[in-house]
């Protein structure tokens, strides 16, 4: 027993130390391979894009994301958008998957643009959908899931499928240089945020939102305004409504 408990050990022990000599084998094998997996991703990402009005450079949009209509886009230098990104320049409504069935739905058409300035970053999850125009100026930031769009979803009536109406109040949106826009802020046609505003999570832009200002809420309102005297934010008086020329 005591000569099948040392073979036990030995056999154990041999087990072990090949174990550890794979492991030390496979690892820097392993790190490699991921390594260059990475990289692979990395070229994927930016080379693989489709052509858009300019040549971009250092244009990033991560994977995965959806792009259409790109020929209709114009992207600055040094742009960066995060993961789950959906960018359209509509022409044309409805689209097939939107069609009634067993009858016919007049078309509408557009000439849309979309105009992203140099250094435009974005978290992730960022829709920009355009029917005329959506322009952002240069170095402006979002967070996550930000919605602009310049038009809506027909509903004129209840009578039928709202997806089954025309689109309609279009109008196009600015987002001002240096601005950064929250999580989850949704920013309605029409809309022109000033430069270097603040628009807080969460929020629904429904109207133009005054530069080097902070706006909150749903339906988004000014709640404070940069003082260029006293170089601080000050909140803005209930019932004062806030115009471009209050930003200082």
């Amino acid at each position: 027993m005591l000569g099948s408990d040392r073979r036990g050990g030995e056999a154990s022990g041999k087990t072990t130390g090949m174990r550890t000599s794979i492991r030390r084998t496979l690892r820097p094998w392993i790190a490699r391979a991921l390594r260059r997996l990475y990289l692979m991703g990395e070229a994927y990402v930016e080379e693989d894009l489709p052509p858009f009005a300019n040549e971009p450079k250092n244009l990033r949009i991560e994977l995965p994301r959806r792009l259409a209509g790109t020929e209709r886009m114009h992207i600055g230098n040094d742009v960066a958008i995060g993961p789950n990104s959906f960018l359209f320049a509509q022409t044309y409504y409805p689209t097939e998957v939107m069609r009634p069935p067993h009858r016919p739905m007049p078309v509408q058409h557009f000439e849309p643009s979309i105009v992203i300035g140099n250094r435009v970053t974005a978290t992730g999850a960022l829709t920009i959908g355009a029917m005329q125009r959506v322009e952002i100026e240069d170095d402006v930031m979002f967070a996550t899931n930000v919605l602009v769009s310049d038009g809506l979803h027909g509903f004129a009536h209840a009578r039928e499928p709202y997806k089954y109406q025309p689109m309609w109040r279009i109008a196009p949106i600015v987002v001002g240089r240096g601005s950064w826009v929250g999580q989850n802020a949704v920013i309605m046609p029409g809309v022109t945020i000033g430069e270097l505003a603040i628009i807080g999570a969460n929020s629904v832009v429904t109207r133009n939102v005054p530069a080097r200002s902070i706006a909150v809420g749903n339906p988004a309102r000014v709640v404070k305004r940069w003082d260029s005297v006293q170089e601080a934010w000050v909140p803005v008086a209930d019932g004062h409504e806030a115009t471009f020329a209050d930003s200082g």
